[in-house]
């Protein structure tokens, strides 16, 4: 899977992306980098961000860090203005505890784009960053932004933005439009799954039915999942998509987990990461 045109495309999941973690630090490991352009979702983009600055392994400690960091997670913060989880701790995770080399990303996406995928809050529109040096973790952060979990909106240059997994969660058709023809996909779902609304979503529907435009967000978040799914187990004929994802449910959750679960979900990721690559280097052979 290698020309001008590929492209990695990395789903969100909350604490799951911990097994995407593993599944980039074993690319890391046998130096798979064939691709091109990046897109990044959520939680996805946080991974990517480590991915492309070439730091093995900073990603796992990051989330341990957060997972475990009595700063992040809270329920008696539920229901005040920064939510169960304070998203903005991921900067200074990332600045501080488990440094996030910036500098080394923005040089590397110069040649290779790396896009962060966010929800406009009063569009309910998925809006594609191109980050630089000084909106890389604000553009992170409003990624990773989730409704009714944490402060749920997140401002750059005055306009709120909240998580990408709501507009366009799996950005291959997206991805398309902008000239790419070979993407590889890193899910933390199953395949063979279509969702239906989650309590969240219908919850979101309700509490925000005075904003048409963020109501229908909620209203139809599943199908979006469910049209993104379609579009890439039957995508046009000059197009190739490869997935990696678990072949069951991981052992984290979206909002919850502790260090032994993203122990296993990053080991399972490591795993499949380093056959997929032996997988391609056979192909090469023959």
């Amino acid at each position: 899977m290698q020309d001008k045109n590929t492209c990695l495309i990395v789903e969100g999941g909350g604490f799951r992306t911990g097994f995407t973690t593993g599944i980039l630090d074993a690319f890391s490991v046998a130096d798979y980098r064939p691709f091109n352009q990046y897109i990044g979702v959520s939680g996805g983009s946080i991974a990517l961000s480590y991915f492309i600055s070439r730091q093995y392994r900073t990603c796992l400690s990051a989330i341990v860090a957060l997972t475990s960091d009595k700063n992040f997670l809270q329920f008696k913060r539920t229901l005040s203005e920064k939510g169960f989880m304070d998203i903005d701790y991921i900067g200074i995770v990332a600045q501080q505890q488990v440094k996030l080399d910036i500098p080394a990303i923005v040089k590397r996406i110069h040649e290779h784009p790396f896009n962060i995928v966010a929800t406009e809050r009063d569009t309910g529109n998925p809006t594609y960053f191109r980050p630089t040096i000084d909106t890389l973790l604000d553009q992170l952060i409003a990624s990773c932004t989730l409704p009714f979990v944490t402060k749920g909106k997140h401002f750059i240059d005055d306009v709120e933005y909240f998580d990408g997994g709501w507009s366009d969660p799996l950005p291959a058709q997206w991805a398309y439009a902008q000239g790419v023809r070979r993407i590889l996909v890193l899910r933390t779902w199953p395949t063979g799954q279509q969702y239906s609304q989650s309590w969240p979503n219908y919850f979101g529907s309700l509490y925000f039915k005075s904003q048409p435009n963020l109501k229908r967000t909620f209203d139809l978040a599943h199908e979006t999942y469910n049209q993104s799914i379609e579009f890439i187990e039957n995508p046009p004929s000059d197009l190739e998509i490869v997935q990696i994802n678990p072949a069951k449910i991981l052992k984290s959750g979206t909002y919850s987990s502790n260090r032994k679960t993203i122990m296993k979900d990053y080991r399972y990721g490591l795993d499949m990461g380093l056959d997929f690559v032996n997988k391609e280097k056979f192909k090469k052979i023959i």
